[in-house]
């Protein structure tokens, strides 16, 4: 069963971690060919499988104490440090690697639950505590959920609740994450509104990003996202000429105009 993390993470992290682990598991057991290509990556379904089995084992170690190092927090970087680890491990097979991707996400919830919550760890992507690195767990797993389910045409696991619970780390990463070619010289006030709840401000002073749970004051621009939509679009899954199109995306304000450029000031890892 592992240790009780209630109290100790947000509310319904820790069952989405165990949910999300586990219906990747499953799509991986029902995958036909491990060597067929993932649609908008480089890897096979085997590749992604391995690189989530090490992802997952990497943020339990350092959950649990342990750091380890994995590039310099820019996404080339955690790109380059990818593609290395997972040239260094074989394995390819559906059963064994999400078997590891279950004990692994169950790794974190148990080394949380030994540990103090508040802690400030050094992650891939920067300090963080064992909270904040619980939601970069679950944002990483659904981002690659989503890619396993494409490429085996399932039906993915992103919903409105767990991509909630992703705001934490997608606050603290976004101003590690932001290009500064898009944004030099930028000066502007987002807020960005999920609909059904869940919210942030986006505040560029000269192309310096600062981010946080509040809205700004007078804001330039109001974004309302339908939250997959959302989450997706952050991990460069989806265009957002494509969902304004679909009126997923909506923007008013002062300067409506800067709405559909927000996304194009991150780079997704």
């Amino acid at each position: 069963m592992g240790q009780d993390v209630r109290g100790t993470l947000p509310e319904g992290l820790a069952d989405a971690i165990r949910a999300t682990a586990g219906e990747i598991a499953e799509l991986l057991r029902g995958a036909p060919d491990t060597g067929a290509p993932v649609p908008g990556l480089t890897w096979s379904v085997g590749e992604l499988a391995a690189h989530l089995a090490q992802a997952n084992a990497l943020m339990a170690e350092v959950a649990a104490g342990r750091p380890r190092s994995h590039g310099d927090g820019t996404p080339q970087s955690i790109a380059a440090a990818n593609e290395q680890a997972l040239a260094a491990f074989g394995e390819r097979d559906a059963e064994p690697l999400a078997a590891m991707i279950v004990t692994q996400a169950a790794a974190y919830l148990d080394a949380v639950g030994g540990h103090p919550a508040d802690e400030t760890l050094m992650t891939p992507m920067g300090p963080m505590n064992r909270a904040v690195l619980g939601s970069y767990l679950l944002t990483h797993m659904l981002g690659h959920g989503y890619d396993l389910a494409r490429a085996l045409k399932r039906p993915h696991m992103l919903d409105r609740a767990r991509v909630a619970l992703t705001l934490p780390f997608m606050i603290q990463a976004m101003p590690r994450v932001t290009d500064a070619r898009t944004t030099a010289g930028l000066t502007a006030r987002y807020a960005v509104r999920l609909w059904g709840g869940g919210r942030f401000g986006v505040t560029f002073t000269d192309g310096t990003a600062t981010v946080g749970h509040e809205l700004p004051d007078r804001p330039d621009c109001t974004i309302s996202i339908e939250p997959v939509t959302f989450l997706l679009m952050a991990l460069g899954r989806c265009a957002p000429v494509g969902a304004m199109a679909r009126g997923r995306v909506l923007a008013w304000g002062r300067k409506p105009w800067i709405g559909p450029r927000f996304p194009e000031y991150f780079k997704a890892p």
